[in-house]
């Protein structure tokens, strides 16, 4: 079996520190990936960290994946040598319930295997991309459009699909307002995206030093939530509010900027429950919604999306070796806009 190169978390809220695992060879239908950049998704921290409780370790984190096909099992067809291809959430799911079906494999109604801590079907736990390579089916392995850089391309693996897929089902389009709380690596997509659709974004944000790169990111106004004014002045405003934030915050205060019938839609996943008021739903028949990922035909969809209008991440490229570093710094919020791993650097090390 091939032998990976890897980052992983030994046990929850240690530092990430070198790893080795074996990969499977590539059965019929699937293809072995040379992992050549790998995105830091805020999640990859929360199961680090095991702040879910659901934690399975050795942890190696890791789900915004781009490479190239290295080897393919005798009945792949979707994929050949040399392919660049990318690797999201999911490496797998049932295949037969209603929502696989309709080619949402997210909502997988016995549980969709998740890239890392997850488990296979034979038990054994699935391990992510903070490493030189990845096996995976080709039926959960997307290409990525030339016209893509490879590494900017990797955070749309997650980060691009959870800011497209509900921007889609719930219908926004152009002349639409729409409110995006928080510019970090999910907002500053979910801005780009929005924006290229043809809705006016307007960007919250706590931090007044992000006002300049939310209007180049194409916002078209921007407005500072710990000003307790923003919430009246920008009262019943807005047809959407995409909120992105995964720290605790104030729904109620953010549901009152929607319009009669608009819509609050939830992508970013605060670790603690958040507590609801009724009214500020039912005096403006308000709807708050949520949203997790997309399935994979939406992803190719979103990728193909992104190459078409020059939609791609904001990021920060880093070596293996400062992925702790990387975390504190995601959670200060000190970094344009997503960090991504280059696996050259994990070759390298001895």
């Amino acid at each position: 079996m091939p032998i990976a190169r890897a980052y992983a978390a030994q046990s929850a809220r240690v530092p990430l520190t070198p790893f080795s695992m074996e990969r499977r060879e590539p059965r019929a239908h699937d293809v072995l990936i040379d992992i050549l950049y790998c995105g830091v998704c805020h999640t990859d921290l929360h199961h680090a960290r095991d702040e879910w409780g659901v934690g399975v370790f050795p942890l190696v984190p890791g789900h915004e994946i781009v490479g190239r096909v290295a080897k393919a099992g005798g009945a792949v067809t979707r994929f050949k040598v040399g392919d660049a291809v990318g690797v999201g959430c999911l490496v797998d799911s049932c295949r037969d319930c209603a929502p696989c079906r309709q080619g949402e494999e997210q909502f997988c109604i016995p549980g969709a295997v998740g890239t890392y801590g997850s488990r296979e079907r034979d038990g054994a736990p699935t391990q992510g991309g903070y490493s030189t390579h990845i096996t995976v089916d080709e039926n959960y392995v997307v290409r990525i459009p030339e016209s893509l850089p490879l590494d900017r391309a990797a955070p749309l693996l997650c980060a691009g699909i959870t800011a497209y897929s509900p921007l889609r089902h719930y219908g926004v389009k152009a002349g639409d307002k729409v409110a995006v709380v928080g510019l970090g690596g999910l907002g500053h997509l979910t801005v780009k995206l929005a924006k290229t659709m043809g809705a006016e974004v307007t960007v919250l944000s706590t931090s007044p030093s992000k006002r300049d790169d939310a209007l180049a990111l194409g916002a078209a106004h921007f407005a500072v939530t710990s000003d307790t004014d923003t919430f009246t002045k920008l009262a019943e405003r807005f047809d959407f509010v995409l909120d992105t934030v995964p720290a605790a915050h104030d729904y109620n205060a953010y549901l009152g900027l929607l319009k009669v019938d608009g819509t609050m839609i939830l992508i970013g996943v605060p670790t603690h429950p958040t507590p609801l008021s009724a009214f500020p739903l039912v005096m403006r028949r308000r709807k708050l919604g949520g949203s997790l990922i997309g399935g994979i035909r939406e992803t190719q969809e979103m990728l193909d999306f992104c190459a078409k209008h020059d939609v791609a991440s904001d990021i920060e490229l880093i070596p293996i070796q400062k992925i702790n570093e990387a975390y504190e710094r995601m959670l200060k919020g000190e970094v344009r806009y997503r960090f991504v791993i280059d696996t050259a650097s994990l070759r390298a090390e001895r």
